[in-house]
Parts: C-alpha cells; sequence; structure tokens
C-alpha cells in the first residue's frame, strides 16, 4: 500500500526487543538500521506525492530498502 510505514518495529513487531539491543551493542546493525530506516521514510514521501510507480530511481530505492530489510532479518535470526 502506498505510504505505508515500513519501520523495522512495525515489519518485525515479535523482535522488538532484539532491534533495540543489537542497535545499542552492534555497530553495523545500527548503520544498517538507519540506512533502512531513512529509505524507508523517502520512500513514503515520494508515494505521499504521487510519484510515478516507474521512475527508477523510486525503484531502485524500494529495491535497496528490500535488501536491507533481508540482511537485517538475517542479522535478527543469527
Amino acid at each position: 500500500m502506498l505510504g505505508e510505514n515500513h519501520a523495522l518495529f512495525i515489519e518485525f513487531p515479535e523482535m522488538k526487543n532484539k532491534i533495540h539491543q543489537l542497535k545499542m551493542a552492534d555497530e553495523n546493525f545500527k548503520s544498517m538500521s538507519d540506512r533502512y530506516h531513512k529509505l524507508d521514510h523517502v520512500i513514503r514521501g515520494l508515494e505521499c506525492n504521487n510519484v510515478p510507480t516507474e521512475d527508477q530511481h523510486y525503484t531502485q530505492l524500494k529495491m535497496e530498502r528490500a535488501q536491507l530489510k533481508d540482511k537485517i532479518y538475517s542479522a535478527l535470526n543469527n
């Protein structure tokens, strides 16, 4: 859905405590989390401004967010 918030706490509610712990203890995880948050914010802004879905920049941002989400999920399950 357009404009939907994909914050990590929403995407992985059952891992809320682990997300917080890793952000505090693991600089790499914190960096990935911060980048994910920034990407999500930019993507939601574009969606709310009705950017065409065929826009290459928009598509690239969404792809990067998805790849980052996979890396974060992997880190959460280690």
